[in-house]
């Protein structure tokens, strides 16, 4: 493996997925999930897999300290370029720290978050229990947990809908699939990424799908009504059984407040 493996696929990543109507959509989707349970202003956030800052940027303009981690340097640099485009209240709200996200805790200095947020990492790692453990330990008492993962329950549905029908068949038992860009990635079910929360004391809130209509189609950013889209997969991202068909979901916990965790 290369020294940062993410450093060929950043412009697939960050100008090319980003930029289609799927990419608008989840930055979209994911930031109004998200607004329903921050706390208000003003209040830290630590996005652990930041990557180029576009779930992050949106939060600073709000008035939201965001800090990012992220263990691809090119990624960081990405995310840079981006934050040097914006007004300077908005830049100095952002933080970009290289390093590790199973040591966030470790390269934040300790800090407790009151929102820490894992969006689309957990399916890039074969266990994902050490960086959900780190995440835990970063959320501070009363805090938020955001993680976005790879739904593990509908991992037939694009190969069936391509018409690649010995590949759905094997999808129904299979943990993890090639994604779009390449990689190996691996699914998650609601039910035993709340239990690894549970372990870090983090209780369940809420959960909600993302992608489920955009997903299977490739839909052109020029001719689409992307807000019109975005507020359909919004709605749907809420509700069964829609939510339970979304190619991803997005679970959210809380930390207890009064209560530390594990150190």
């Amino acid at each position: 493996m290369p020294e940062d493996p993410w450093a060929t696929m950043a412009d697939a990543f960050v100008d090319g997925a980003y930029a289609t109507v799927k990419g608008r959509v989840r930055t979209h989707v994911l930031h109004h999930q998200l607004l329903r349970h921050l706390p208000p202003l003003p209040a830290t956030v630590l996005d652990v897999g930041g990557g180029a800052a576009h779930q992050s940027l949106p939060l600073a303009r709000l008035g939201y300290d965001v800090t990012v981690v992220d263990s691809s340097a090119e990624m960081l640099d990405r995310a840079e370029q981006r934050v040097l485009a914006e007004p300077e209240q908005v830049r100095r709200r952002i933080h970009l720290i290289e390093g590790p996200g199973e040591r966030a805790d470790v390269v934040t200095g300790g800090w407790r978050f009151a929102a820490v947020l894992c969006h689309g990492v957990l399916m890039y790692l074969d266990d994902p229990r050490p960086m959900v453990a780190a995440l835990c330990r970063c959320v501070a008492p009363g805090g938020v947990l955001s993680v976005m993962a790879l739904n593990a329950r509908t991992l037939a549905v694009r190969p069936a809908l391509e018409r690649r029908w010995a590949d759905a068949l094997a999808a129904f038992d299979a943990g993890s699939e090639t994604g779009v860009l390449g990689a190996e990635t691996r699914g998650d079910t609601v039910e035993g990424l709340s239990a690894l929360l549970r372990d870090g004391g983090i209780g369940f809130e809420d959960w909600y799908g993302v992608w489920l209509f955009t997903d299977w189609t490739d839909l052109p950013v020029a001719t689409t009504d992307v807000a019109a889209v975005a507020e359909v997969e919004l709605r749907a991202a809420s509700r069964d059984p829609y939510r339970q068909l979304s190619r991803v979901f997005h679970l959210v916990g809380r930390r207890p407040a009064g209560t530390r965790g594990a150190p």
